[in-house]
């Protein structure tokens, strides 16, 4: 890349890239890391935020009115919406089973060239928690996924086939990485974006799966 990013400043132009893809009326659930993001940049007032662990009307909280009850499947502090909803845990996961939940923002470790992921689990490392990926990917009327486009060691996390176990075998709709905006088109993958400061030679060399410009 002709710029060079931060951490910080790398999610947050990845997440302001997503935010550019809702339009309400809708319900959005935001997974944990980038996805959480997405909120500092949207701006229609009808599009709703849902979390797993149960309520409906997700907004920022400020510091000083924190309330340590009021937390997000990624254990951080929230607050509610005029109007928003609680609700048990089982009654959160027949919404998302249901199909009530209109765009889910997933994380993602690995996606394969079909648009298949891997987010729940890495070989070797002790799982931490499986969390509602997996009901999202099977429930959800659009899936999209943020995630770098490479790991530490430089590899691409977009691959011909997950190395990593994967979640669903439900393809996602979206990838969005500090490179490239790419949509899945009957199992393909389609460079739509490029991010601001890519390359298309750069997005080629660090893809590993197969796209079409």
């Amino acid at each position: 890349m002709t710029v060079q990013l931060n951490k910080a400043e790398m999610q947050h132009a990845i997440a302001a890239r997503v935010a550019q893809e809702l339009e309400g009326p809708c319900i959005v659930n935001l997974g944990i890391g980038i996805p959480t993001l997405v909120a500092e940049y949207m701006t229609e007032d009808n599009i709703y935020l849902h979390t797993e662990n149960g309520l409906l009307g997700v907004t920022d909280v400020d510091d000083e009115a924190i309330d340590p009850n009021l937390v997000n499947a990624g254990k951080l502090p929230v607050g509610e919406a005029v109007g928003a909803s609680f609700f048990n845990s089982s009654d959160s996961f027949a919404m998302i089973r249901g199909g009530h939940v209109d765009v889910a923002i997933l994380g993602a470790l690995q996606v394969d060239e079909t648009g298949v992921i891997a987010n729940w689990a890495v070989p070797g490392k002790n799982i931490m928690g499986v969390g509602g990926a997996m009901d999202l990917l099977v429930g959800a009327k659009k899936v999209f996924v943020t995630m770098s486009h490479t790991s530490k060691d430089g590899s691409s996390k977009l691959l011909k086939e997950c190395t990593y176990p994967i979640t669903s075998t439900r393809q996602v709709d979206m990838i969005f990485t500090e490179l490239a905006v790419f949509k899945v088109n009957a199992g393909q993958l389609k460079l739509v974006d490029l991010m601001p400061g890519a390359t298309i030679e750069e997005v080629r060399e660090k893809t590993e799966a197969a796209f079409t410009e």
